[in-house]
């Protein structure tokens, strides 16, 4: 298992779950609201792959949270 952390003031909540909603198909991902962060656990059904499925995950979930309005500009 793997862990990403999301801080809210970066990222937005849609874009996570849109990138947990593309990438649940290649893992078993678990997401957990805490104060400041969003935490995504991914397990991987290949576990050689977990690393690679987290990484394009917190990619994905940068690349739509720069497309909203409400995204990294607006953190700032």
């Amino acid at each position: 298992m793997i862990e990403r952390r999301f801080h809210r003031k970066i990222y937005s909540a849609a874009a996570v779950d849109g990138a947990v909603k593309t990438y649940a198909r290649f893992a078993v991902v678990e997401v957990i609201d805490e104060e400041n962060h969003r935490v995504v656990r991914i397990t991987g059904k290949k576990p050689e792959r977990e690393r690679r499925i987290a990484d394009e995950l917190a990619n994905y979930a940068l690349g739509l949270t720069r497309q909203t309005a409400g995204g990294a500009d607006a953190a700032r």
